[in-house]
């Protein structure tokens, strides 16, 4: 072979070697781009999460607790200052009442509105935690995504391909604001 041969041969093995660490270099920036992306979509599914069940146990745990209340309201009223006619008359009424109650049990044993708060209480630190994850998760992926974007020799691909970094996860003021749980 002549030397014109191996030096063509040679350069371009290095040109097809730079293009294949160039494309390498591009997709491991984009699939980095992906990743964060998938990421932050996840932190969007944890705060819908966080919305929708919170909101829903927070009213079954009002309900339930507002149910408790007149029940014993309703009881506690039918045992104040009674005349003897009238006490035959609630007798009769609580008999009905506690029937209901009794029915309730029966049906739904672990109904009680303590439950129902320690239920709320664990949705609550599962979903923040979850949230939290999910946080962690985009913000490692920027991480990555960023240190690529600035690492020679990847920052000159990325530079050509204009890749800007990203943000870290900041949370906006409207999303600060927590499920309002009055009771």
């Amino acid at each position: 072979m002549s030397p014109i041969t191996i030096t063509l041969i040679v350069v371009l093995a290095i040109v097809f070697l730079l293009l294949g660490w160039g494309v390498a270099c591009s997709n491991g920036i984009k699939r980095l781009d992906l990743k964060c992306k998938e990421a932050l979509a996840d932190i969007d599914v944890a705060l819908m999460k966080r919305h929708d069940s919170l909101t829903k146990l927070v009213d079954v745990v009002k309900g339930y607790q507002k149910h408790e209340i007149e029940t014993l309201t309703q009881i506690t009223a039918m045992r104040a200052g009674m005349a003897m006619n009238e006490r035959v008359n609630v007798t009769k009424q609580m008999n009905d009442l506690m029937g209901r109650i009794n029915l309730v049990a029966e049906n739904y044993p672990e109904l009680r509105s303590n439950a129902n708060f320690r239920q709320l209480q664990t949705a609550i630190m599962d979903t923040e935690e979850h949230l939290q994850a999910a946080r962690r998760l985009y913000n490692s992926n920027v991480n990555q995504y960023n240190q690529k974007l600035v690492v020679f020799p990847d920052s000159i691909i990325a530079g050509m391909i204009g890749a800007q970094q990203k943000s870290f996860f900041e949370v906006p003021e409207a999303n600060k604001q927590d499920v309002k749980m009055d009771f």
